[in-house]
């Protein structure tokens, strides 16, 4: 190994472990207070639940817990190399005080994140301060050896050498070499094995991971029934539609040859059926196109998309759209057909006079809600319509919420999570 070598691989050490020195430290700094802070707030507003306050405050203080903890895995992915995932459950956007505090309650994740702060505050703090203290505590022995013991005139002890004069100081100062050759290497892991503990404390435990496979599982499932079932309704639709006028056309076509010559009249009476025929097969064509995949939807994306089926209503709905990009065609197909279905069936069942419908895109969620001033008592229950919007969103992780009190209005909300482009 050459000289240069030897020296890049010196400073490159030396950046590795100072980086992780400083960020270790600074770390430690925050972590402390930190900790205690949430978990002393979370006590308290849990405690003062049963009467009424904690049902206030104990969303915010959970959301700055999760906050906390997300800047935890924030930095275990950026200076470690450490992935620790988030499983949070979602709560509907306009969930009430009450919902969202017992659905925060009730998310195991929230008790990972409050079990995890004691730690945190203890053997978190010391992982995170020990990276600086393996690299601080050589340079010490060094700024000994150099001639800091005059400023300890009754002695000093480093580590079992005691400093009393300059010899001592130079054992002190070798002491020190000694260590900064031992300690080279374990600031970096030190540091990582800090965001291992966070992510061991914080991740999904089996049973979650268990229970995330098995509705995975069963949304899979529905999404395979719902194209099976996709799939002989358009077979229906183009066997008993479009088809069936088709072979009508071409039995018209094939009578109107033969009557040419003998009867021009009833010729040009089946031409003008037949003409009606593929004007009736091309719109039947272009409603099953649209009820496959819109081209709309594929040209303009979910606003656009919604606007033109809002503009199909026998009710004047008022559309407010911000998105400020397009999310993968899957999830927009699926937001549409959500959309739809919820509309059709406030135009059958709500007898409203006006509907509202708003899409934005928000934390990472696709967020839309459609409203209506209907007479209410909508409901999510199996063979339901909301029962299949349900099982369409959920099986990319969406959640579907229904506020419809009798006498309306009725506000549906739909979630998914997913990013724009």
């Amino acid at each position: 190994m050459s000289i240069e070598t030897q020296s890049g691989s010196g400073r490159t050490w030396a950046r590795t472990s100072g980086r992780a020195a400083v960020r270790g430290f600074g770390l430690a700094l925050v972590v402390l207070p930190g900790a205690v802070l949430c978990l002393v707030l979370s006590l308290v507003s849990i405690a003062l639940i049963p009467i009424g306050v904690g049902i206030v405050t104990t969303p915010w203080v959970l959301t700055g817990v999760r906050a906390f903890a997300d800047w935890r895995r924030v930095l275990g992915a950026e200076w470690a190399g450490v992935r620790i995932p988030a499983a949070y459950r979602p709560l509907p956007a306009n969930a009430n005080p009450w919902g969202r505090t017992f659905g925060m309650l009730g998310d195991p994740a929230t008790w990972r994140d409050l079990r995890w702060l004691p730690v945190d505050m203890t053997a978190g703090f010391l992982t995170a301060l020990l990276p600086a203290a393996l690299v601080l505590y050589p340079v010490e022995g060094l700024a000994l050896a150099a001639g800091l013991w005059r400023a300890f005139p009754d002695g000093y002890w480093y580590a079992f050498v005691p400093v009393t004069g300059q010899a001592s100081a130079f054992g002190a100062g070798a002491l020190a070499l000694v260590l900064l050759l031992l300690f080279r290497l374990l600031p970096v892991p030190v540091l990582r094995a800090h965001f291992r503990l966070t992510g061991a404390l914080l991740s999904p435990g089996q049973a979650e991971l268990a229970e995330r496979v098995r509705v995975l599982t069963e949304t899979r499932q529905d999404a395979v029934d719902t194209s099976a079932a996709e799939l002989r309704r358009i077979e229906r639709d183009l066997h008993d539609g479009a088809q069936a006028r088709l072979v009508a056309m071409g039995m018209d076509l094939g009578t109107i040859e033969l009557l040419l010559d003998k009867d021009p009249e009833k010729a040009k009476e089946l031409l003008a059926q037949a003409r009606k025929s593929s004007v009736d097969a091309l719109a039947e064509l272009r409603d099953l196109v649209r009820g496959i995949h819109p081209p709309v939807l594929a040209e303009r994306g979910l606003g656009d998309a919604v606007r033109a089926l809002a503009l199909r209503l026998p009710l004047p709905a008022e559309v407010t759209v911000e998105l400020p990009g397009r999310a993968d065609a899957p999830v927009e197909s699926a937001a549409y057909f959500a959309v739809s279905e919820v509309l059709t069936n406030a135009v059958k069942h709500a007898d409203a006079e006006r509907l509202w419908i708003d899409l934005h895109h928000k934390e990472g969620r696709l967020r839309i809600s459609v409203t209506d001033d209907g007479k209410g008592g909508a409901v999510i229950g199996a063979g339901s319509g909301l029962a299949g919007v349900e099982r369409r969103l959920g099986t990319f992780d969406g959640v579907l919420a229904v506020s419809s009190p009798a006498g309306g209005p009725t506000m549906v909300t739909m979630e998914i999570p997913c990013v724009l482009s």
